[in-house]
């Protein structure tokens, strides 16, 4: 399947109109679809001009009503460590909760910046994890990290 890629991540929000303006705001995202049950607005799916998308959904109308407070649940990739300073600037100018850009040099570098339901969106740039590569990360307490390369989970 050498076509397939990820067209849209879907993530529960607790506000709606509060979320699509974040993500639009900060990413640049048109609004391409609505969806309601019953004439209730539940729903938007965002998408970037060059085809990947955000959808939205009211956490209230999802099943088991889910929470991704402070869990990273994707990544975008950027073409250099500079544009993960440029984003955290916009993101400072919008008001948005961000961490610092954290460059580690070989390993990458990395920026969280956290949506209205705390939601981490991570931005990473000279990412070194690549299909073909095995890399194993054991992380400390103390927040530095260790390389291995021979995996502990079963092929």
């Amino acid at each position: 399947m050498a076509g397939i890629r990820i067209r849209h991540v879907k993530l529960p929000v607790t506000d709606l109109p509060r979320s699509v303006a974040w993500y639009r705001d900060l990413l640049a995202l048109e609004l391409a679809a609505e969806f309601c049950e019953a004439g209730e607005l539940r729903g938007a799916q965002l998408m970037h001009p060059s085809g990947w998308g955000v959808a939205l959904r009211e956490r209230a109308h999802c099943a088991s009503t889910p929470d991704l407070t402070g869990f990273d649940a994707f990544a975008f990739e950027l073409d250099s460590v500079d544009e993960l300073r440029a984003l955290a600037a916009r993101a400072e100018q919008l008001g948005y909760d961000h961490t610092e850009v954290v460059d580690r040099g070989d390993y990458g570098a990395f920026l969280d910046i956290i949506d209205p339901d705390g939601t981490v969106v991570r931005f990473l740039a000279n990412n070194p994890l690549h299909a073909g590569r095995f890399v194993g990360v054991d992380s400390g307490s103390d927040g530095d990290f260790a390389l291995y390369d021979t995996p502990r989970l079963e092929k």
